[in-house]
């Protein structure tokens, strides 16, 4: 779909100060178009007195007109009140001829009210308001007052004082027609308030009526509505109302005249009740800090049984039994890191690289030895893995960073470099750890090994991971890949490569 800024270059001749006053605008119409109970378009004249339809809002609290949407295309019914509006610099109303059928009703004509839009003096675009008169229908109190306030907002539009100059508000949020509507006059008393505000006035235990009455004199927060009318500009707050109430309230300022001669005569105040939105973020931020606090204690009793490990490791007496204890305190930090940095983050996720270093670097002081320097190395990037995925994957990684360095570069060999290349593709994971040792012996078969790091290997990549695995010799592309590639090459060297898939 065209932007309304590529609409605007490629079929007028407006400044970049016009266009972003039209941006301004389409960013804040979303409740003209409530309040009117319309849809609305925004159009721009050509060199050749065209007009193209740069952009098109639909109402929420009405059935649309237009299904179809018309954004990029040239206008065809309207353009002579257009003109019209452009040339008497105000509003227009008449009648279109429907080329295109609307649900609901059988009428041939609909009701259009071209508003010319201002901006420093000129006129630049025309809002057009369209809809369907349904005969034998009067309007209602609701709908005459959201009437009376969107003239309000028709005659800023023509003088340039809507929309607001300055940045253009995050309104995504912010309250809307169809959540409560109070009407303020220039003294910022309350001149018309919709059901919806009403009943919100009534969970704050205000049951009075408020009309006539100031905000602050009824017992409502009146900040939103002072600091509109005191810096004459939108104002948006969210606060408490009482002990369980909180609400979130957007005033918008009504004036009359144009430049810095305008004046306020009144204020839109659109409220919304969020309270049981903000219960739950402080439910979420509740268990997102119970879930980090519970990482946080297993980490450190997983660190004490590490602890514990080694005290007892120093009484034994037997080479193959303290290495075993060893193996075993390794895999107990490595499952603390996990923890550790699961800790550290919000979300039930995590970046694998975040894992992945920290596990290169428990690598370098507890796998190498000075007669056999390893130098490890990782690039790309894991993407982020669940927390019930990250364990078993450090798992895996610290049982081929091990066995890369015990088979590959025996005590006395010199060393050598063992590289980690990460990739991910959304929840698949490829993992490849690639040495340039001595290399895998002939007929190497991965699923007759019997070792108990690739056994646990094996076994946490095809049940936990639902992954596969395989172990070959090296060629020279991989060896170049990672720059591995050169004098230091030991032998064939070594690639071990994993693909996982991460999602649950």
């Amino acid at each position: 779909m065209t932007s309304l800024v590529a609409l605007c270059r490629a079929h007028s001749s407006l400044d970049r100060s016009d266009i972003d006053h039209l941006h301004r605008l389409t960013a804040e119409w979303t409740f003209l178009a409530d309040l009117c109970f319309s849809d609305l378009l925004l159009h721009v004249r050509s060199d050749d007195g065209r007009w193209m339809i740069i952009d098109q809002v639909r109402p929420a609290t009405n059935q649309t007109m237009y299904p179809i949407d018309f954004v990029g295309s040239w206008a065809s019914q309207a353009e002579v009140l257009m003109d019209r509006a452009v040339e008497g610099g105000e509003s227009v109303e008449g009648d279109i001829a429907l080329n295109v059928p609307v649900v609901g009703t059988e009428e041939s004509t609909a009701r259009v009210v071209a508003v010319p839009v201002r901006h420093d003096g000129r006129v630049i675009a025309v809002l057009t308001k369209e809809w369907v008169v349904r005969a034998g229908r009067s309007l209602g109190e609701l709908e005459r007052g959201y009437a009376y306030i969107f003239d309000q907002f028709t005659h800023m539009i023509e003088c340039g004082t809507f929309p607001f100059a300055g940045r253009v508000a995050d309104s995504s949020a912010a309250p809307r027609v169809g959540d409560g509507v109070m009407m303020l006059d220039r003294d910022a008393a309350v001149a018309y308030v919709s059901p919806n505000a009403n009943s919100a006035l009534h969970r704050v235990g205000i049951q009075a009526n408020p009309v006539g009455m100031r905000l602050a004199e009824l017992g409502f927060h009146d900040g939103p509505a002072r600091q509109a009318f005191e810096q004459r500009q939108p104002v948006v707050e969210e606060f408490e109302q009482g002990a369980d109430v909180t609400l979130l309230a957007r005033c918008v300022p009504l004036m009359r005249g144009a430049g810095d001669d305008a004046e306020i005569v009144g204020g839109l105040l659109l409220v919304r009740d969020v309270t049981e939105l903000r219960k739950r973020d402080r439910l979420l931020l509740s268990k997102d800090a119970t879930i980090r606090e519970i990482h946080h204690r297993v980490k450190n009793n997983l660190q004490t049984i590490s602890s514990l490990l080694r005290l007892q490791s120093r009484r034994l007496e037997s080479d193959e039994a303290k290495a075993a204890v060893g193996e075993s305190v390794r895999r107990i930090r490595t499952i603390a890191l996990v923890h550790e940095s699961l800790s550290r983050e919000p979300g039930d996720d995590i970046a694998f690289i975040e894992i992945v270093r920290p596990l290169l670097r428990l690598a370098e002081e507890g796998l190498q030895s000075p007669d056999r320097p390893v130098r490890f190395s990782v690039s790309g990037s894991g993407g982020r893995v669940p927390a019930h995925a990250a364990s078993p994957l450090s798992v895996v990684m610290t049982e081929l960073l091990q066995n890369a360095v015990d088979h590959g570069f025996p005590e006395g060999s010199g060393g050598g470099d063992v590289a980690v290349v990460l990739d991910h593709q959304g929840a698949d994971l490829a993992l490849r750890v690639i040495d340039n040792g001595r290399g895998v012996e002939p007929g190497f078969d991965l699923e007759a090994a019997t070792g108990l790091g690739l056994s646990i290997v094996r076994t946490l990549v095809t049940t936990e991971l639902n992954g596969t695995i395989e172990m070959r010799p090296a060629t020279a592309k991989d060896l170049d890949g990672v720059g591995l590639g050169d004098g230091t090459v030991r032998g064939r060297g070594t690639v071990v490569e994993l693909h996982v898939t991460t999602a649950d």
